[in-house]
């Protein structure tokens, strides 16, 4: 079957959009802030265990992630903040309890606080969907006083049901259906969710947790991509999305690449950094649900 929430068309041959005032390439940055477990399984891992037979705990690879919290997560703040930059956190809602100077930084910094389940655990994995999706963004909502309207589920993963359940829970857009550079207006039977634009391979996870690459692949891919983007942008606007995580970025070894990958998308006349909420509201001006 096809995709059955968002109709196929080739990418430029849906309704015209007009670029955004302060460029047409917008960009936004989303730092996944994750809360792993200490006493179960985690969910990805760096070292294997000997033989191959995994412990709980599961002390090195717990500590990979916690190092990203303790170590890399401030570095990005400060890079981010000290460019003057707009970003977003996609959180793991339990976060607020077990890092809680991590969400006051976030919080302090006006980051955009996006859903990301309760833990970081697959849907399928956590619990009752709808219980977890309801209690995710009520926890974040009454920390951050925002209104929490963007979900990217945990490892982007999805039951059959669930944008009907973002929808009907007060989700505007989600980051889950990686399928376009601009915004899609999704099919819910609670009525249209927007697909925000996301990336699958401008993603820290994959490139280096996943597909292992030498460190400069991801600023390299970034390049290449804004590269293509400033001459597509002259026919119509993209949306360009980089996917981040503390203890993949924010390391000592990654960090100068970081601050590389921002500073040539600063450095281009034609990118804008906004938060998504704010390329939600650009998409919704003009383009309406049908």
């Amino acid at each position: 079957m096809s995709n059955p929430r968002v109709p196929y068309r080739f990418s430029d041959q849906g309704p015209a959009l007009q670029a955004h005032e302060d460029g047409p390439i917008m960009v936004h940055l989303v730092v996944n802030v994750e809360n792993w477990s200490f006493d179960a399984a985690m969910p990805r891992t760096i070292i294997t265990p000997p033989h191959g037979k995994e412990t709980v705990p599961d002390v090195p690879n717990f500590g990979w992630v916690d190092y990203g919290m303790r170590a890399g997560l401030p570095r990005m703040i400060e890079a981010i903040r000290a460019r003057g930059l707009p970003a977003a956190t996609s959180i793991n809602a339990s976060v607020i309890d077990a890092y809680p100077k991590a969400a006051e930084a976030m919080l302090e910094a006006d980051w955009e606080f996006i859903g990301h389940g309760m833990h970081q655990k697959s849907i399928q994995q956590a619990g009752q969907e709808q219980e977890v999706v309801a209690q995710t963004l009520e926890k974040l909502r009454g920390f951050c006083g925002q209104a929490v309207e963007g979900w990217l589920s945990p490892g982007l993963r999805e039951t059959a049901d669930s944008p009907d359940i973002f929808k009907a829970c007060g989700i505007r857009y989600v980051f889950d259906w990686c399928i376009d550079d601009v915004p899609n207006w999704m099919r819910t039977t609670h009525g249209p969710l927007m697909s925000m634009p996301y990336n699958l391979e401008l993603n820290d996870s994959i490139v280096y947790a996943i597909e292992k690459h030498a460190t400069g692949q991801f600023l390299e891919r970034t390049e290449r991509t804004l590269a293509l983007f400033e001459r597509e942008s002259a026919k119509r606007p993209r949306v360009l999305a980089l996917g981040l995580h503390p203890h993949l970025m924010g390391v000592p070894h990654r960090f100068g690449e970081f601050e590389a990958m921002l500073d040539a998308l600063m450095a281009s006349s034609q990118t804008v950094f906004l938060r998504p909420s704010q390329i939600a509201n650009w998409f919704e001006a003009q383009i309406k649900p049908a």
